[in-house]
C-alpha cells in the first residue's frame, strides 16, 4: 500500500489483459458425531454446494438449533408453479440502502407463518408482464433524493406510469413508503404509485403507510394491519402471529450477526492512502471478521455503527449546561445522557424535525420562516450545510436532556462499499475505503461521525459492523462480459473488489475503469495496484480525470465523452456498466455523459438514449451504488 509513481499518457494507462487464474481450497473438517445413515444422507444433501452455500447451511442449522419449535418454511422463495395468483400475496421492494428490504423481508416472513402463500421479489426481478393477472399485492418502496426512485424500482415505476400499464380492476393493493422528511418529496415514489395503482382500478385493502427515517415502528405497526387485512381477503387461517417459526434465510443473519446484532471486528490495519499534502484525508482499512459468520461478495457494503466524536458530545453537553451522568428514560430505555449523545442519538445529521421542533420551542421567526414550504431552497442549503450544534448556537434554545434525547433522531449505521474480494484476501477479511469528513465551519471544527470513528480506529480496536447485501450491483455471472467502472474518488472502492474477484476466477472479460480525482500526485488511490493490475490482466485499460491539475477541470464524464465511441461499442456488444460514488453531481452528469454517447454514437434520439439506459437498468446491465 505505499506510494509510487507509474507512467500516464493524456491521463490513460492502457496495456495487453493476460489471463491470471488462482484455484480455491476447501477446508477439510473433522467427521461429525453422526449414525452412518445419517452422514450418508448429509453428504448427498452437500454434495456439489459451493463454500459459500456450503457456509448457508451451516449458519442455518445453528439458527435451527437456537430455536424451540419447528414449523414450516416461509415462503421467501416464489411458490409453487401450480398456485393460482387469486390464492397468493406478492410483496415487492424497491430498496437503495436495504431499508425496505428488511421490511419486506419481515411482513413476507409473517405472511408465510400466518399461512399465507407468499412471494417476496425486489421490483426489478419482477416480470412486469404477470401484473396483469396479479390478485393481491403489497409493495413497500424508498423515495430517495428529491423524490426519485430507487435504481432497482425505475423499470417498474415507468411501466406503471407508462402506456403499457394494464388496467388493474382485479388487483387488492398496499403501499408503504419509506423516506426522509427532511427532503420537500418526502415519499414522493409511494404517493406517486399508490395513486397511479387507483387510477387503473385497483382496489386498496390497506391505505397508504408512510415512515420516516426512524422507520421500524411505524413500519411494524403498518405491517400489522397489513396482515391482518391481507388474511382476511386471502381467506387464511387466524395464525396471523405464531411463533416458532423455522428461520428463513434472511433470518438466518439475524440469529447470528445482523443489522440489529452487529459484529464486533478487530481492525488489522488504518493506514492513509492519499499524501500528506492532501487536502482531503482518505484511509484504507483492514477488518476481521473471523468468528463472525458473515460473508460477502463483490458489490455488497459493509454496515458501521458508529460512535459520535466524543468532543462534540463534550461540547453539547457544555452549551446546553446539561450532565452527562444524568439518567434520561426514553422508549423503555433508561441510559445516562452521555451514553445517550454518544452511541445513540444522531449529532451530525441535521433534519427538518429538529428544525421545526427547534424554532417551536424558541419562537425564533427567522427559523421559522426557513420552515415554510415556500422556502424549499433555503431549507435545503440550511440542512446541507449545517449540523445541529449549528442550530443549537446561531439560534440559542435551553433544551431539558429528556427533551433532546427525544428531539434527535436514532443514530444510525452508515453504509460502506466494501473494497475486497473474499476470493483475494481470504473470507475472514474485509477492507474499507474511507473519506474523512473533517472541516471547519462557523467558528468551529466539524467531524462526520462514521469516518471519525473509522479514521481513529487504531490497530486491535473492535469496530461493530455487519453486512449489507446489494443484489444490484452484481458482476455478470458470465465471466467473458466486459465490464466498465465508473468511480471516483472513493468511489473506486467497489471496483478494487471486482478487480480482485475477475483475477481470482479467471473471468475472460475485458475490464475498463474510469477513475477521478483532484491531483495525479496527492489523490491516485490505490494507484500501485492499478499500476500492478494493468500488469497481471486485471485491468485491460484505465482512463483517469484529475481535475485540478490542469487549466481546465477534468471529470469522468468528459473522459467517457472523450472515448465515447469504443464505450458505446462495448455496450453495444454486451458489456456491464458501473457507477459509483456521489449521487447529487457526479452520477448526474455521468448519467448525460452516456446519453451523448449514445446520441453521437449510436444515432440515437436523447429520448432513445434515455430509453437505452432505462433499458440497461432493467436488464441489470447498468448498475449505480451512489450516494
Amino acid at each position: 500500500m505505499g506510494a509510487a509513481a507509474i507512467a500516464c499518457t493524456n491521463g490513460r494507462l492502457d496495456v495487453q489483459k493476460e489471463s491470471h487464474v488462482s484455484a480455491a481450497t476447501r477446508p477439510i473438517l473433522p467427521a461429525p458425531a453422526l449414525a452412518a445413515e445419517r452422514l450418508a444422507l448429509l453428504n448427498r444433501l452437500t454434495e456439489g454446494l459451493p463454500p459459500a452455500d456450503l457456509y448457508w447451511v451451516s449458519a442455518w442449522t445453528a439458527a435451527l438449533a437456537a430455536q424451540a419449535t419447528r414449523v414450516a418454511l416461509p415462503a421467501a422463495a416464489p411458490p409453487a408453479a401450480n398456485a393460482a395468483a387469486d390464492e397468493r400475496l406478492t410483496v415487492l421492494y424497491g430498496s437503495q440502502t436495504g431499508n425496505s428490504r428488511r421490511v419486506a423481508e419481515r411482513l413476507a416472513e409473517r405472511a408465510a407463518a400466518a399461512g399465507l402463500n407468499v412471494r417476496l421479489l425486489r421490483t426489478g426481478a419482477y416480470p412486469v408482464r404477470e401484473l396483469a393477472q396479479e390478485r393481491h399485492l403489497v409493495l413497500v418502496i424508498s423515495s430517495q433524493g428529491d423524490g426519485d426512485p430507487p435504481d432497482d424500482a425505475i423499470g417498474f415505476v415507468e411501466f406503471l406510469a407508462g402506456k403499457r400499464a394494464p388496467k388493474l380492476p382485479q388487483l387488492r393493493f398496499a403501499v408503504l413508503g419509506l423516506g426522509d422528511s427532511s427532503y420537500p418529496q418526502f415519499c414522493a415514489v409511494s404517493r406517486r404509485l399508490d395513486a397511479r395503482f387507483a387510477e387503473l382500478g385497483a382496489r386498496r385493502f390497506a391505505e397508504l403507510g408512510e415512515a420516516d427515517v426512524d422507520f421500524e415502528a411505524p413500519s411494524a405497526s403498518w405491517s400489522d394491519g397489513v396482515l391482518e387485512k391481507a388474511r382476511e381477503v386471502l381467506d387464511a387461517p387466524a395464525t396471523l402471529g405464531a411463533t416458532g417459526a423455522r428461520p428463513s434465510l434472511h433470518a438466518v443473519s439475524s440469529v447470528l450477526q445482523g443489522r440489529e446484532h452487529p459484529f464486533a471486528a478487530e481492525v488489522l490495519d488504518n493506514q492513509r492512502i492519499v499524501s500528506r499534502d492532501s487536502s482531503r484525508e482518505v484511509r484504507h482499512l483492514e477488518l476481521s471478521l473471523q468468528g463472525s459468520g458473515l460473508r460477502y461478495e463483490p458489490g455488497d457494503a459493509l454496515g458501521v455503527w458508529p460512535r459520535n466524536p466524543p468532543a462534540l458530545v463534550g461540547e453539547y453537553l457544555r452549551l446546553l449546561g446539561l450532565d452527562g451522568e444524568q439518567e434520561v428514560a426514553h422508549d423503555g430505555r433508561r441510559l445516562p445522557l452521555a451514553r445517550w449523545l454518544s452511541q445513540e442519538r444522531e449529532l451530525t445529521k441535521l433534519s427538518r424535525p429538529l428544525l421545526a421542533a427547534h424554532a417551536a420551542d424558541g419562537g425564533d421567526t427567522e427559523l421559522a420562516h426557513v420552515l415554510e414550504p415556500a422556502q424549499r431552497e433555503a431549507l435545503g442549503r440550511l440542512l446541507d450545510t449545517h449540523q445541529p450544534i449549528d442550530v443549537l448556537r446561531r439560534y440559542p434554545v435551553q433544551w431539558n436532556a429528556e427533551q433532546l434525547v427525544a428531539a434527535l433522531r436514532p443514530l444510525t449505521p452508515r453504509l460502506y462499499s466494501i473494497a475486497s474480494s473474499p476470493k483475494a484476501v481470504g473470507e475472514d477479511e474485509v477492507h474499507l475505503t474511507i473519506a474523512v469528513v473533517n472541516y471547519h465551519a462557523y467558528g468551529s471544527e466539524h467531524a462526520g461521525a462514521a469516518s471519525s470513528f473509522l479514521a481513529t480506529a487504531a490497530d486491535d480496536a473492535r469496530v461493530p459492523v455487519f453486512v449489507e447485501p446489494n443484489e444490484r450491483f452484481r458482476l455478470p455471472a458470465d465471466g467473458s462480459r466486459d465490464i466498465i467502472m465508473i468511480g471516483p474518488g472513493t468511489g473506486v472502492a467497489p471496483f478494487r473488489a471486482f478487480v480482485q474477484e475477475r483475477l481470482a476466477v479467471g473471468a475472460a472479460g475485458r475490464n475498463w475503469l474510469f477513475f477521478g480525482n483532484r491531483h495525479f500526485a496527492r489523490d491516485f488511490l490505490y494507484q500501485v495496484e492499478w499500476q500492478q493490475a494493468l500488469k497481471d490482466g486485471g485491468l485491460d485499460r484505465l482512463d483517469l480525470a484529475f481535475s485540478r491539475d490542469g487549466a481546465a477541470k477534468t471529470y469522468v464524464q468528459h473522459k467517457l465523452r472523450e472515448h465515447g465511441r469504443e464505450l458505446y461499442a462495448r455496450l453495444r456488444d454486451g458489456a456491464h456498466l458501473y457507477v459509483c460514488g456521489d449521487a447529487t453531481h457526479m452520477a448526474k452528469d455521468v448519467n448525460e455523459a452516456l446519453v451523448e454517447v449514445a446520441v453521437a454514437h449510436g444515432g440515437l434520439s436523447s429520448e432513445d438514449a434515455r430509453g437505452w439506459l432505462t433499458e440497461l437498468l432493467q436488464e441489470g446491465r447498468y448498475a449505480r451504488d451512489v450516494y
